[in-house]
This record gives structure tokens, sequence and C-alpha cells, in this order.
């Protein structure tokens, strides 16, 4: 059993994995899952934004890469435009050093794309999407429009402060792990519903409120059904315009999910699979936040992808893919970080539309090249061959990119939510970090307690206005779209900044991690996202199955 370099724990490398490995012809891992999949967070930038200039028009540009980082930073225009060529920081690869240092080396010199984002309209501050319209302090939105405060949106219109919403979602605010719902509010884990607040898995519900584990229900409050009359009547007594009265109801529906509702390992019309919120998926195993993938295992963040193990974030008709991050219809890609349409890549960093392409950074509709410079076909695979021997030589071939490459703080990243470090730890590995991470404080313009409690009471002169949250005292503004959205919605205005209230959210879901336990119901062994010691109630497939429909 080997030991992970890193953590220093055994790990198991199983007969299948070696199958998959013996097909792509790479080595055996020499880091556990938890470390491999820490060192992909760590090249993942989804929510730190810098005010800084573009390095070609010196246009103010809103960019993840912090005025300070060692890079060439251009703006979306530019970097797209054909006012600079790729291949004109192209170079030869020494034989006498390691492939890493130079590929840092040449990292440094190759302009970067400010934002990850493309085909979008008034996308200025959305991250790592692609095809939306009116996307605002936003990250992993894709096919949407009028997206605000959310992050992993698929399809979806008029969605505020949500995340995971996997499609078809429409007028929601505060929704989590949800998809295929319309003006459902302060809730996780709805399917095909409507009309719904506070609400804990339910599918296929309409106008329920406080309530858990519904199926095909409506009128419900406090899973007691209720006639048409009566629901109406009793929501009409709740001000839901009101801070205070959510923050009460807030506290009821946290104690509900923790002490009336049933959880469940979210494993739907798939087929030999385990991990959690799997859905239409094959033979995929370790896996978490998946739809409609095939024969994975390792994988993260994930959609329509097939044949792929240690991927974070990738699909959109992928196929064959191997330690990648942000790779989208892609095919036989691997050691690669944030690269679009592209097939048989290594090692590559923010290349697109491109094919056959070993160690480049920031190529653009080009094949057959190595760091930048283009070789014939034939010339371009004897030298890719004798680089990947040199670099099983020295160790270095099968590895993602190691930390120290990674353009980023590691508290800049995704990373730092999921496996925090401090600033000591990391610099004891020699990871990055960034000391000047953007944020004001102490220059708010209004106090909370001077926030009328109700939305109908807030003026729209309340956007020039500087606030402050309440969790981490950091300041933050409202902006016309969201006070119109609020006050048509009946919404209160939040107290707290956009990331706190991203973070809530996010801890409301499941770790990317599975555990041994019992079934409170039946006591049988089971596995799931839920550890050992937590309190909720947790059942198996079959007692869920059993209770629940």
């Amino acid at each position: 059993m080997p030991v992970c370099k890193q953590c220093q724990n055994n790990f198991t490398v199983y007969p299948e994995d070696k199958e998959f490995y013996k097909r792509i012809d790479v080595p055996e891992p020499t880091l556990c899952f938890d470390c491999r999949q820490q060192r992909r967070y760590a090249w993942r930038n989804e929510r730190v934004f810098y005010d800084r200039k573009c390095d070609l028009c010196q246009k103010p540009t809103v960019s993840i890469y912090s005025p300070n980082k060692p890079f060439k930073v251009y703006c979306q225009d530019c970097w797209w435009s054909d006012r600079w060529d790729p291949l004109a920081y192209g170079r030869d690869f020494d034989f006498t050093h390691e492939f890493f240092p130079q590929f840092k080396e040449f990292q440094r010199e190759v302009p970067r794309m400010a934002l990850v984002s493309k085909n979008s309209t008034n996308a200025e501050y959305a991250n790592h999407s692609g095809d939306n319209t009116n996307v605002y302090l936003s990250s992993v939105i894709w096919y949407s429009e009028n997206i605000y405060y959310s992050n992993w949106v698929m399809y979806s219109q008029d969605c505020f402060d949500c995340t995971y919403i996997y499609k078809n979602t429409q007028v929601s605010y505060e929704l989590t792990s949800s998809r295929d719902c319309f003006n459902c509010n302060w809730s996780n884990l709805l399917f095909d519903c409507s009309d719904c607040y506070f609400g804990f898995d339910l599918r296929g519900c309409k106008n329920c409120f406080l309530c858990s584990n519904l199926r095909h229900k409506e009128y419900c409050i406090n899973n007691k059904e209720y006639s048409k009359e009566d629901y109406e009547k009793k929501m009409k007594e709740i001000d839901f315009g009101s801070f205070k009265t959510i923050c009460n109801l807030k506290k009821k529906y946290e104690e509900m999910v923790q002490t009336k509702a049933i959880h469940r390992n979210i494993i739907e019309n798939s087929e030999n699979c385990t991990g959690n919120h799997i859905f239409r998926s094959k033979n995929c195993h370790e896996c978490f936040d998946i739809d409609n993938m095939e024969n994975a295992k390792y994988t993260v963040s994930s959609l329509e992808a097939k044949d792929c193990y240690d991927g974070y974030h990738f699909g959109f008709n992928s196929e064959l893919l191997y330690e990648i991050h942000a790779v989208t219809n892609g095919y036989n890609n691997m050691f690669t970080n944030f690269s679009y349409d592209n097939q048989h890549l290594q090692y590559c960093d923010s290349c697109h539309d491109s094919h056959d392409l070993f160690g480049c950074v920031c190529l653009k509709k080009n094949p057959f090249s190595i760091f930048n410079k283009t070789y014939s076909e034939e010339d371009y695979k004897k030298l890719k061959n004798k680089i990947i021997d040199h670099m099983r030589k020295t160790g270095e071939y099968g590895e993602y990119f190691p930390h120290d490459l990674s353009p980023f703080g590691y508290n800049e990243t995704v990373g730092n939510f999921y496996m925090p470090v401090s600033k000591e730890e990391a610099k004891k590995h020699g990871w990055n970090w960034e000391d000047n991470k953007p944020g004001m404080f102490g220059k708010e313009t209004l106090k909370n307690t001077d926030i009328p409690d109700n939305i109908k009471d807030i003026k729209d002169e309340i956007i020039n206005e500087v606030l402050a949250c309440t969790d981490c005292g950091r300041n933050y503004k409202l902006i016309p779209d969201e006070i119109e959205f609020y006050k048509k919605q009946n919404i209160p205005v939040p107290r707290e900044c956009s990331e706190c209230r991203y973070i809530k959210r996010m801890k409301s879901r499941q770790p990317r991690k599975v555990w041994n336990r019992k079934c409170n119901k039946c006591e049988k062994d089971m596995k799931g996202p839920y550890s050992p010691e937590r309190k909720e109630k947790i059942y198996c497939a079959d007692c869920y199955k059993e209770e629940i429909y």
C-alpha cells in the first residue's frame, strides 16, 4: 500500500485504477485522493477579484490576479484579440533542467486572461463562466441570465445568492443544491418545486413552507396539509419582508433540518456509483457533484463526461481526462489547467481551441506545439516523447502541477474553504500566499441598526450607502438590480456581505468525503457524506425509500 508523499497516510490503488493508468500510460499517483484534490483546489481562484490595468490596452479591468502577481494580465477583449501572438513567446525545452522549474519561468512571460469568462454580456464580475447575460459577483455560471452573488448555476434565470443550481431554475433566492425550481427561497435540496420557502429535500412540491422530505405535496406548513384557502391565509400572516422575521424563520428551519428531517446520500438515476450528489451517471466512484457522467473516479463538480479520473470542474462533452482542472469539451487531456475545446493536451495552462500541445501556456487555435513553439507533426511527437522520458527520469511525469506553480495564493483559492491551512503551514509546504487580499473595513456610512427592518421601508437611495457585514465587518454595497429584486419578491436587505452569505450556503452542504457509519433506522452498515458523530437522522437508501415514498 503506497504512502502519500504529502500527508504520509496510506492510500489504496485499486486494480481498476491500475488498468486506467496503464491505458493512458502514466505512473501511479504518489499522493492520496485528498492531497491530489487539494493540489487542484490550489489552482482555482473563483471569488477574489482585483482592480488592475490591462497590460496591453492599459484600461482598468477586473481580474483574479492581484497587481503584485508576477504575470502580464490582459483584459478579455485584448486577450482574445489578434493584437498579440502567443507563439512569439515560444522557446526550446532545456534537457539539462527539470520540467516544472522551466514551466514556472515560462508561465511568467505569457500574458494571462484577467478573468475566466467568454461569450457573455454585462458579466464584468463573472469568473469561470460563459454564455451568460447580466451576471454579477458570481462564478461557474453557464447559459444563464440575471444571476447575482451565486456560484455553480446552469441554464437558469433571475437567481440571487444561489449555489449548485443544476438547471432550469428561475426567480429564486438563497437556494442551494436544487434544480428545476421556480420562486423557491431559503431552501436546500429542492427538485421540481415552485413557491416553496424554507424547504429541505422536497420533490414535486408546490406552496410548501417549513417542510422536509415531502413528495408531490401542496399547501403544507410544517409537513401538515391545509386547504388552499387556509394555507394562503396563514402565509399572509407572515411578513417575509421583515429581516427579524426571516432571522427567526432561519432558526426554525435549522432546527427542522437538524432534528426532524431525514438525511440521505444523494445518488439518483445512477448505476454502480459512490460519493454524493450524483445524478444520471454510471460506474462513477468517489465522485461528488456530478451529472451525466460515465466511468469516472475521484472527480468533483463535473458534467457530461466519461472515462475520467482525478478532475475538478470539468465536462461539457469531455472524454478521457486525467489530473485536470477547468477543462470543457476536451478529449485526451492530462495534467492541464483551465483549457477549453482541446484534444491531446498534456501539461498545458490556459490553452484553447487547439490540439496536440505539450507544456504550452495561453495558446489559442494552434496545433503540434511545445512551450508555444510549433513543429511538424512528426517532430512534435518525437520531441514530446523525449520530454516525457526526461520527466520520467526526474520523477515529474504523471503528477499535476505543483502548488508553487499556481498563479494564486492558497488563501485566494477554494482550497482555503474546503481544506483550509494557516499561512505558516502554507509557507512550510512552499505554497503561495497572498497578504493583500481586497476588502474595505470601517468605512460604513450606514450602521446596521439604522437599516429599516422591512424591505417596504427601504429607500432606493440605500445604494449610495456603504454597509458593514455583521459577520466579518467587511464593507459592502447594494446595487439597483438587487434592490429591485428584493422589493419585487418581498425579501429583506441582507446584513452580511456576499462572501459570508456564500460561506454559509456552502456549509449547509455535505463534505466531499465518504464515511462508514450505520443507518439510524435499520442500523445496517452504510457509506455516505455524514461522519458517524453527526446527530442528524441518516437513513440508508432502502430505509429512506420506505419512509419517504
